[in-house]
């Protein structure tokens, strides 16, 4: 049960929201003293949200028939844990509604030590990620999920964590934050480029769907070459220090990836995106607090 439990989370997955609210933090530290607490339940609150995501969007999948057992499994995949009937769908709902609720009080004490904007941002974050795969919305069947990874570990996670430690909605928390989403959102796309034989079958559309694997690899190219590009105009803007060009030594990492997309989808083409983006990741946290002492 407590292994089924784990397995229906995807703490694999739980990086990119470390990541996402790291980058925020380390930006706002280049300009205020650090608030640890905040900081670590801003992470706590995040992961339950994530993990609340990953299990609700197993049920929906499940119960509309998407997951099944020819779909592969992956990184961004389902648990599968409803197909094994390890549990009951009844049971990953209540889990997943369980997490949902776990960052409630989080939620409860950051705004009212932080300020409203925290509750706004927390509550934009549960809708997102419940309407994921729940009806009447599921964004993920309307080809909509890639834009809304993006804004979730992207401009939500980043400005909410930045705001967190500042008081203070940033224009710059919100540049900064826009090539790490890029990235995340492509761990999506490779996955939905490699099972686009299946979700058609299902009829759900994905970008991948509705372009074509072709344009969808192009794409998929064209997005992690501008979330390198975007990282050199934000050090040219002065939005960060050249410290910042510390994330170009992932750049080999994408470009073997690119290349090998070209010539063939591997299964896990979603978990080597998801460790591009956190070479990435973590080098823009890196140069972010280096930017502090030097």
């Amino acid at each position: 049960m407590l292994k089924a439990l784990v397995m229906t989370t995807k703490p694999q997955s739980f990086l990119m929201s470390f990541i996402s609210v790291s980058v925020g933090t380390a930006l706002a530290a280049t300009q205020v003293s650090l608030d640890w607490v905040a900081y670590l339940l801003s992470v706590l609150g995040a992961v339950f949200l994530h993990a609340g995501t990953n299990v609700v969007n197993d049920y929906f999948d499940f119960k509309n028939r998407v997951d099944t057992t020819e779909v592969p499994g992956g990184f961004s995949n389902e648990s599968r844990v409803l197909i094994q009937k390890l549990l009951s769908p009844q049971q990953v709902l209540r889990i997943g509604l369980a997490l949902f609720a776990l960052s409630l009080p989080i939620g409860i004490y950051l705004t009212w030590a932080k300020g409203l904007p925290v509750l706004m941002i927390g509550m934009l974050g549960f809708l997102a990620g419940f309407f994921y795969t729940a009806n009447p919305i599921s964004f993920k069947y309307v080809a909509l999920g890639e834009p809304l990874v993006f804004l979730m570990w992207g401009p939500l996670m980043v400005s909410g964590a930045y705001y967190v430690q500042t008081g203070e909605l940033s224009a710059q928390a919100i540049w900064v934050s826009i090539p790490f989403g890029i990235l995340v959102a492509l761990i999506l796309l490779a996955n939905n480029i490699r099972d686009i034989q299946y979700d058609g079958q299902v009829g759900i559309k994905t970008i991948a769907t509705v372009l074509g694997k072709h344009q969808a690899l192009q794409l998929y190219q064209l997005s992690a070459a501008i979330a390198y590009i975007i990282i050199v105009i934000l050090i040219i803007l002065k939005q960060l220090s050249l410290w910042g060009f510390l994330v170009m030594f992932s750049l080999p990492l994408a470009y073997k990836l690119v290349q090998t997309l070209k010539q063939e989808v591997p299964p896990d083409a979603d978990a080597r995106t998801a460790q591009l983006d956190t070479a990435f990741g973590l080098l823009l946290i890196v140069s972010l607090i280096l930017d502090q002492y030097f």
